[in-house]
């Protein structure tokens, strides 16, 4: 059975009579397979996708949080944990590009598949994987009801996108047009003297694009073993040099790679839908709330000798400050945290999570 996602009531802000509001621009919708999604859906919430079955995609994206996560930095794998921010998925389906360094820009079973067996995020070989769900029948009879044959490591990496394909905002006062006198002024120093509008733009206040806003680097990567060795791991794989003494985010450099290394500490610009549920802020979680990400526009951004710019001070008074902030608030939806994108039936316990693994032997 198909359902349409009319992700199009998204973005279907019409023009008020007499408001400064603009219609947001229409997308074409998704069709979304329900069968399939409904598996990628109890994929996602399943620990048992990770290598010691402790943590799910869910663990690091939770869904009261826009499915992203309240601290600073991701936890990551258990004794590993991560070094970046971890962004929302919803609306992740309408990117072009993935990651704060925009490394991958493929499609969505590519994120997938880096998601799962990246050491230091779930750690996981996909052969091991593909047996332990060929091992309980639930997902064999979904499996086989989405007409993907047996269950397959293939088969979860297309699964899973298709359920994110419903992660899509709905009900912000930005599309329906309802936005408070507030939200609307802010709106117009979004697009005139806040500058806001040249780096996010589209149905998701994004450019696809990196650039160095001098975020201060969150230190607490470098003070935490744990972090610190996912940090250089990731380094040594992308092949950035002198990596054992780094103690910055090189970011789209891994990519990019500039020989003058004006590129280092450019981060793709992130999408500006759901803040009201994301926060912290920035790519290392440096800005705590949207008043303190607004002021640190207003001032020109951080101080870094690669810095884009685009990035110039603004002069807003605090009321222009805090009707930017209300638009930007204008623009987060309805949470998604109903039966249909959030998988609430429990797993067998076949696979528990190892209990306080660094004391056990072999």
């Amino acid at each position: 059975m198909r359902i349409i996602v009319v992700v199009a009531s998204l973005l279907a802000g019409l023009l008020v009579a007499g408001s400064p509001h603009l219609a947001a621009q229409p997308i074409e919708p998704f069709t979304v397979d329900s069968a399939k999604a409904e598996l990628g859906k109890r994929l996602f919430f399943d620990p048992r996708l990770s290598g010691d079955a402790g943590i799910s995609c869910a663990s690091c994206h939770i869904p009261q949080n826009a499915f992203a996560h309240p601290d600073a930095l991701a936890p990551g794998y258990p004794g590993n944990k991560h070094f970046r921010n971890s962004p929302t998925l919803v609306n992740s389906a309408l990117k072009k590009s993935w990651m704060h360094d925009g490394r991958l820009g493929t499609n969505l079973n590519d994120v997938t598949r880096e998601m799962i067996t990246e050491t230091y995020l779930m750690n996981m070989d996909m052969r091991l994987m593909q047996e332990r769900i060929k091992q309980d029948p639930e997902y064999v009879r979904m499996f086989s009801e989405a007409g993907m044959g047996e269950p397959s490591n293939g088969g979860v990496r297309n699964a899973i996108p298709e359920y994110l394909k419903t992660l899509t905002s709905r009900g912000s006062a930005y599309d329906s047009g309802t936005m408070s006198e507030s939200a609307q002024r802010g709106e117009q120093l979004f697009k005139g003297k806040g500058g806001c509008s040249q780096c996010h733009g589209g149905p998701l206040f994004l450019d696809n694009k990196a650039h160095n806003t001098g975020v201060p680097e969150n230190f607490d990567i470098f003070l935490d073993p744990q972090r610190d060795q996912a940090f250089i791991a990731f380094n040594k794989f992308m092949g950035v040099a002198n990596y054992m003494n780094l103690k910055r985010d090189v970011g789209a450099h891994v990519r990019l790679h500039k020989q003058d290394k004006s590129d280092v500490g450019s981060f793709m610009t992130p999408t500006l839908r759901e803040l009201k549920y994301t926060a912290p802020y920035m790519h290392n979680g440096m800005l705590s709330t949207l008043e303190e990400v607004v002021e640190f526009y207003n001032q020109g951004g951080g101080k870094d000798r690669n810095k884009s710019p685009l990035m110039k001070p603004l002069g807003l008074d605090k009321s222009e400050q805090s009707d930017l902030v209300d638009f930007l608030l204008a623009l987060s939806g309805d949470p998604l945290l109903g039966p249909q994108w959030v998988w609430d039936q429990p797993y067998p316990e076949e696979y528990e999570a190892i209990g306080d693994w660094r004391d056990k032997s072999n």
